[in-house]
């Protein structure tokens, strides 16, 4: 990797709901945050003005000019690495193809560089976290959706048209759950916090059991802790799903490891136990016991700020 020798960078984190701005220096210590609500905003010029009038601040709330970090790194849905740009992401009121890096790039005059969240995450894996000294690993974000960065002998995997990496969207069940995307049976419907809650519903339905309908990923943690049986099997019925796409995932890119983050992950031992368990199952004799499953080394409250800002750390 070549790498920039300005100890500062600005990490962008998009989501459909808020905006995160990181400062971070050279060790990867996130040192100042500011944040923008991004579902307020309906004109994304309006946002973008608003964006690097916050990065400036930023830099000033730290003493810091434009000229004084390494670039703008941005980890956004549906990011393209190759174009800079978001395209069609389903999550943001912005709509159509929208060219952030040039937007950005002409507001701060300094060097910008854009990639999907997923990958973002994965090259702070890479740059700041445990896949330091490792060529070949995947990392899988589960939230909202279900993400994915690949690394293969030491790039990150971006496809000829920048949108590789799309392991959420891979099928695991035909006729399945309808997904976002408009098909059915992706992992993203069942690993992720919205589709292991429907485990859950779907299991307590089965069994005549009341629950709450906002129930949340980290209430069913509790509740698996206090013993309650349904919320353990959902955990176990999920680790079965994601241990079915990671194994598949092992065949083409026989990664070192494969890191998870996101809040789910939070469950601990109550998925982690039987993914394990699930995923030797499921692997080709040839990659048993080669592949580790780790939960990323990322500081979790600023871990796609880090990945952002890598972007630019390391080009």
């Amino acid at each position: 990797m070549e790498h920039c020798n300005k100890e500062f960078a600005v990490g962008i984190d998009i989501g459909g709901t808020n905006t995160d701005i990181g400062l971070v220096n050279a060790q990867g210590n996130c040192l100042s945050r500011a944040n923008l609500p991004t579902s307020k905003y309906d004109d994304v010029e309006i946002y973008v003005d608003d964006l690097a009038n916050e990065i400036r601040k930023l830099l000033s709330d730290n003493n810091l000019s434009i000229e004084d970090i390494a670039g703008v790194g941005i980890g956004a849905p549906n990011g393209n690495f190759y174009t800079g740009s978001i395209d069609y992401a389903p999550n943001l009121k912005f709509k159509g193809r929208i060219l952030l890096k040039e937007m950005m790039e002409t507001r701060l005059h300094t060097h910008v560089e854009l990639t999907n969240d997923a990958n973002a995450a994965a090259l702070g894996e890479k740059v700041y976290g445990g896949a330091k000294a490792m060529n070949d690993f995947i990392l899988i974000t589960l939230g909202t959706g279900v993400g994915s960065g690949i690394y293969i002998n030491g790039q990150m995997v971006y496809g000829h048209d920048g949108f590789a990496g799309e392991l959420g969207h891979a099928i695991l069940y035909p006729n399945g759950r309808t997904c976002s995307c408009g098909r059915a049976g992706c992992l993203e419907e069942y690993a992720s916090a919205r589709g292991i809650i429907q485990t859950y519903k779907e299991l307590c339905s089965e069994k005549g059991i009341t629950y709450d309908e906002g129930v949340t990923c980290k209430e069913l943690t509790a509740m698996a802790d206090g013993g309650d049986a349904t919320a353990q099997k959902t955990w176990e019925i999920t680790a079965r799903h994601l241990a079915l796409a990671l194994s598949n995932a092992v065949t083409f890119s026989s990664p070192e490891a494969i890191f998870l983050m996101g809040g789910p992950v939070r469950a601990g031992h109550w998925l982690l136990e039987p993914l394990k368990r699930y995923f030797d199952e499921f692997n080709l004799s040839i990659f048993k016991g080669k592949t580790k499953i780790l939960t990323s080394q990322l500081p979790a409250n600023n871990a796609a700020i880090l990945g952002a800002a890598a972007l630019v750390v390391n080009k």
